[in-house]
């Protein structure tokens, strides 16, 4: 989508990057530079012997190596494990919030079932 004629903008879906991309096509190197999710697909990139690419991804594993990144993605994990926490906690609660308004619709149900039938 481009806004007049200066500024353009591009959407990508990392997922459908295709798994091998050619070493001359740099937008779909960088894409699968950010879409890799393991080693391996790191090592499969810096094999294809593209310099940006293998300073690119020196400096990613430098940057991860570091004891203030180690400690940063420790409470990014710790975050996301209370957030799941949380949120199960929440709908259990929610859940047997309903299941008590259920209950307690049954049972003025079978009441005026009840007074139907005695009159």
């Amino acid at each position: 989508m481009c806004f007049g004629h200066k500024f353009c903008l591009h959407f990508f879906e990392l997922p459908k990057i295709p798994k091998t991309v050619p070493k001359n096509d740099g937008l779909e190197l960088w894409l699968a530079l950010f879409n890799a999710k393991t080693e391996e697909e790191l090592q499969q990139i810096e094999e294809m012997g593209v310099e940006i690419m293998t300073q690119a991804i020196g400096a990613y594993r430098h940057a991860t190596a570091t004891d203030e990144f180690k400690e940063l993605e420790r409470l990014r994990s710790r975050a996301r494990s209370n957030e799941v926490s949380a949120l199960g906690r929440a709908r259990r609660e929610e859940r047997e919030k309903w299941q008590g308004v259920v209950a307690e619709k049954d049972a003025e149900i079978a009441r005026l079932r009840e007074q139907l039938e005695n009159k």
